[in-house]
């Protein structure tokens, strides 16, 4: 029959990988302010890390960490994309930051209580989700 195969199961789901590839990229500069855009959606988070001119610094998403399927849309994994960038602002020094969210996924509040858990004081939070509010006219009714 052969041996049995044994399949270990780590504890979470990110690739340690992807985390320490992800933090050896990071560019080392001295930036005091920052803006950090959230965009949260219910498929997937996405955090990006810009300077007070809007020139992006660093950016991550959970599908960048590994996580797949519906498993990204989670906010455990928005708060471990939180922590990652929290890491890459405080290798470029940064103390202040302001928060702009987008959308309506479930790990908007999460990735912004793990960045602002690593130290990084928060300024603001601003709300930029689109709202809709009816669009244009609707075609005319097909008469048959």
């Amino acid at each position: 029959m052969g041996k049995k195969r044994i399949v270990k199961k780590s504890g979470s789901s990110i690739d340690q990988g992807k985390v320490s590839r992800s933090l050896s990229r990071t560019v080392r500069k001295n930036v005091g302010k920052g803006t950090l855009y959230v965009h949260s959606t219910y498929n997937n988070t996405r955090l990006l890390l810009a300077d007070k001119n809007g020139g992006a610094l660093a950016w991550s998403s959970s599908g960048a960490l590994g996580f797949k399927g519906a498993k990204k849309g989670t906010p455990f994994a928005a708060a471990k994309v939180g922590e990652l960038l929290a890491e890459k602002a405080a290798i470029m020094g940064v103390k202040e930051i302001r928060v702009i969210v987008k959308g309506v996924g479930p790990g908007r509040e999460s990735a912004i209580r793990a960045f602002t858990s690593r130290g990084v004081d928060l300024v603001s939070i601003q709300d930029k989700t689109p709202v809709p509010h009816n669009g244009p006219r609707a075609k005319k009714a097909r008469r048959v």
